[in-house]
């Protein structure tokens, strides 16, 4: 009886192997081509809030392929980076634009009413 199961282990164990490496009449099991980020960020405008809703990193083996997802996670900092400073340049221009109409407002003779000369 003993003798029996190890035999029948072995060819259990032989058809699934025949069947993994491809010895049946499909052959061997293709190449999984990998996937690759095709909707990547546009490289001629800015990242809008329609493309990183959009954006679908593909898995990999163990998860997301890390080199696709430090690069649309660089892009998205170097964008948001470049924004701060451009918010921040356009907040200065704006504070020292109120700053001289401030200014010229404190300069201006009052005005006199109709009729009056001074």
């Amino acid at each position: 009886m003993f003798l029996f199961l190890v035999v029948a282990l072995a060819v259990v164990v032989a058809a699934v192997t025949l069947a993994v490496v491809g010895g049946g009449e499909n052959g061997p099991l293709p190449e999984a081509v990998p996937d690759r980020l095709t909707d990547s960020l546009p490289l001629d405008r800015p990242v809008n809030r329609a493309d990183v809703d959009g954006l679908r990193i593909p898995l990999a083996a163990r998860g997301y392929r890390m080199a696709d997802v430090d690069d649309a996670l660089s892009r998205l900092g170097a964008e948001l980076a470049e924004r701060d400073a451009r918010i921040a340049d356009l907040e200065s221009a704006l504070a020292g634009a109120r700053a001289v109409a401030a200014h010229i407002s404190m300069e201006k003779p009052a005005a006199h009413p109709e009729g009056e000369q001074p």
